[in-house]
């Protein structure tokens, strides 16, 4: 009998003698951070022991950042990942771009000035993921990208711009290499969302959801 899907847990992968692989976890079981949003089921599997989840896949994401991260559910993220977010940016509408503000702060320097120096550095916004999208090892996500629905990044692949929903994308920078399905299955898995299904009805059709028959997902709704 298979275990049953639990997203309340730290550590998902247990192999069959009841060890838990403790180098993959449920992201929203080991991040709280206020500008990142994590859906249930995504997990990050990262080969080292990792103190801090949040800093190291997101490492310029701060408390005062003006955007936020945004990952949908059931998302893959392999070892080495990282999301370069929009307050690693630098202004750049003068003549050099050295961040003079961030190494000349005082006790007088406020919250708000801190959250005005993310903005003068030409912030590109959020950055969204959304549901069941594969990101190979050590890919790298550039700020204010939107990554559609069951895409594949590939490992060591540079986001650079938005991807279409089912896309594969590669290299650096990253382009669409192809698309995973023609635009009417694109068109009817968007509709069917399987993702936002009750836990209890994906685990009974988890044969459906790995398979390429649409139309057995139709049938489910």
């Amino acid at each position: 009998m298979s275990r049953p899907l639990d997203p309340t847990q730290t550590h998902p992968m247990v192999m069959p003698d009841g060890t838990a692989v403790r180098t993959v976890v449920h992201l929203n079981r080991v991040i709280s951070h206020p500008r990142m949003e994590i859906g249930d089921f995504t997990y990050f599997g990262h080969l080292e022991p990792l103190e801090d989840h949040a800093a190291y896949l997101a490492p310029f994401l701060f408390p005062l950042s003006p955007e936020r991260l945004v990952i949908g559910r059931f998302c893959q993220i392999a070892h080495g990942v990282r999301f370069v977010t929009s307050s690693a940016n630098h202004a750049m509408g003068g003549i050099s771009t050295y961040p003079f503000q961030n190494f000349m702060m005082s006790s007088a320097t406020t919250a708000e000035d801190i959250r005005a120096m993310f903005e003068q550095a030409q912030p590109k916004g959020d950055t969204i993921v959304g549901n069941d999208v594969w990101f190979g090892m050590e890919a790298m996500v550039m700020p204010g990208v939107t990554i559609g629905d069951g895409a594949i990044i590939g490992a060591r692949a540079v986001v650079t711009r938005d991807v279409p929903a089912y896309s594969v994308v590669t290299g650096n920078p990253g382009a669409v290499a192809r698309r995973r399905f023609d635009d009417a299955t694109v068109a009817a898995l968007l509709d069917i969302r399987w993702w936002d299904w009750p836990v209890a009805l994906i685990e009974a059709n988890v044969a459906a959801i790995t398979s390429c028959d649409i139309e057995a997902l139709r049938a489910v709704r």
